[in-house]
């Protein structure tokens, strides 16, 4: 009965034969639709890079988070024009590396893809270039921390 539901209308018992193996061409385009636009635990294909490029990306990722941990206290033993402008790279950029990540985890297919990884660029951009007219323009991120923690 179950399989009478599942051949098609005037179709006989034939389709039991190696025809129901074959996924139908409808069937196939669908499910390259709706396969992931890339996997990044698999190799590494040509042009996208190579494990040492990942690694040293690695290195430099745990690299700027020690320099952010080193920042914080010269922040506030020594704050200046050059801890503030630092400050503001470094969280920048370490910023950027994590929501970039986050992309990575959650934006599947090509277009959301270039779609998201632009606004990351944009915000990072304007992330940076808003941190820095602070520094010039106001207090700096020392000053405004210290006088946050003073309230």
């Amino acid at each position: 009965m179950a399989l009478a539901l599942l051949r098609p209308r005037g179709a006989g018992l034939a389709l039991l034969g190696s025809a129901l193996l074959r996924r139908p061409a409808a069937l196939g385009a669908a499910a390259a639709r709706c396969a992931p636009a890339r996997d990044s635990h698999g190799p590494a294909r040509q042009g996208h890079g190579t494990s040492k490029a990942a690694s040293l990306h690695w290195t430099g990722e745990r690299a700027v988070g020690v320099v952010v941990l080193g920042l914080l206290p010269a922040a506030y033993l020594y704050p200046g024009p050059a801890v503030d402008y630092s400050l503001a790279a470094a969280l920048t950029l370490h910023g950027h590396w994590g929501l970039g990540q986050v992309i990575t985890d959650y934006v599947h297919g090509d277009v959301p893809i270039k779609v998201a990884n632009t606004g990351l660029y944009i915000l990072s951009a304007l992330t940076f270039a808003g941190l820095c007219h602070f520094n010039y323009h106001d207090v700096g991120i020392c000053k405004a921390v210290a006088m946050l923690w003073s309230l």
